[in-house]
């Protein structure tokens, strides 16, 4: 089961381990219908590149 987040009329987000098709919750808060909302992916590359050292085509490298 993945994690979503809940976003509540109030603002509240909370994040829950649901099934794929739940779209609302019951806010922890106010106790109201919280909606699904799609958050900011925070997915981020650092470092000397995974793609260069561990995907890329190594023909022509001599």
């Amino acid at each position: 089961m993945p994690v979503y987040e809940f976003e509540c009329p109030e603002g509240t987000i909370t994040e829950r381990l649901v099934k794929m098709g739940t779209r609302t919750i019951k806010c922890p808060d106010c106790g109201r219908q919280a909606k699904k909302i799609i958050s900011p992916c925070r997915f981020e590359l650092k470092g000397g590149g995974w793609y260069a050292d561990g995907y890329a085509s190594k023909r022509g490298k001599n």
